[in-house]
């Protein structure tokens, strides 16, 4: 049965909008929230960049049934793969157990301005492949002593370990990550803009990779970004957070404001047309179809930014849910 979350993004809401936000998406009837992990948000003027692990902390004692997952956090350069183990067994004690550890290899924006080098995706993996051992060991109760190429440990142990057998998913965009990700952690999680591209990229590689490794399936986690609007101006105002993700060189940036800047010297349109604009319930269900019916994912996550998020999240919490849950019946 398909689980449906909200995303909860930093880089456009204030840490206590995002909890009350949160809030709502529970009563709502989402099974899950999906908040991301960032240090600096995607443009400098409408922005917002809280620090998601107190977030989350404060999700987790203000609801009481939905999954709590970081969409995602980096365990490479900032965190310490350990720290970030035991701030997830943490969340998932305060939870009573709802806590999934989504991870990624993540963007210089968030290691840039604090002075770490980021290295090309051949390092990441591997830095990550180490990573995923070492949370893995530690959330599984290991006193761990690990001396790998980039980590290092010494009898290392959670003393407040998770209560759960706490998940890990990663951020897949292509077959290498689908495969480190089926081969070393639980789940993946992976955006769509066409589910045949992410079907033959992620998927399929994803769940060979786990054959071929006697795991299980992953689970998959897919979500697909939404602007809730009625015309191209209200769109853009309402993506205003998130004009930067689209813009050049997203992934080697450490200034919002130059990501802002590149992203405004773009015709608007060629911006917006990366996003599934919807403005009716229908329009949502028609663009979230697609995760259910045809990638067939455990979780989907509705990833969408308007000019009124509560009465948004209202909204997919009465007619948008409903049937999109039916077309599993």
């Amino acid at each position: 049965m398909t689980r449906f979350a909200y995303f909860c993004g930093h880089e456009q809401f204030q840490p206590e909008d995002i909890v009350r936000h949160a809030v709502l998406a529970e009563e709502a009837g989402f099974d899950a929230v999906m908040v991301s992990e960032h240090f600096h948000p995607w443009v400098d003027d409408v922005s917002a960049s809280g620090y998601a692990f107190s977030t989350l902390g404060a999700i987790a004692v203000a609801t009481e049934r939905v999954e709590l997952v970081t969409a995602v956090t980096t365990p490479l350069f900032r965190y310490h793969p350990a720290v970030v183990a035991q701030a997830a067994a943490t969340i998932d004690r305060l939870s009573g157990g709802r806590f999934r550890l989504g991870v990624g290899t993540g963007e210089n924006l968030n290691e840039g301005p604090l002075g770490y080098a980021f290295p090309k995706y051949a390092e990441r993996a591997a830095r990550m492949r180490e990573a995923l051992e070492i949370m893995r060991r530690l959330l599984d109760g290991e006193k761990l002593t690990y001396d790998g190429e980039f980590y290092r440990t010494d009898r290392a142990k959670l003393y407040s370990p998770p209560i759960s057998d706490l998940p890990i998913w990663m951020a897949a965009g292509g077959p290498k990550s689908a495969a480190l990700a089926a081969t070393m952690a639980e789940g993946i999680i992976t955006s769509v803009r066409d589910p045949e591209t992410t079907l033959s990229k992620v998927i399929d590689p994803a769940r060979e990779a786990a054959f071929q490794a006697g795991r299980r399936p992953p689970t998959i986690a897919a979500s697909r970004w939404t602007v809730r609007a009625t015309s191209d101006d209200e769109a853009w105002k309402a993506l205003g957070a998130w004009r930067g993700l689209r813009a050049p060189g997203r992934l080697e940036a450490v200034d919002p404001a130059d990501l802002r800047q590149r992203a405004d010297e773009l015709d608007r349109n060629e911006i917006l047309s990366a996003y599934s604009i919807v403005s009716e319930a229908h329009d949502y269900v028609a663009a979230y179809r697609p995760l259910v019916t045809e990638i067939g994912a455990d979780v989907v996550t509705i990833q969408t930014t308007s000019l009124d998020q509560e009465a948004t999240i209202a909204m997919l919490g009465a007619e948008v849910l409903p049937e999109l849950r039916s077309l599993e019946s």
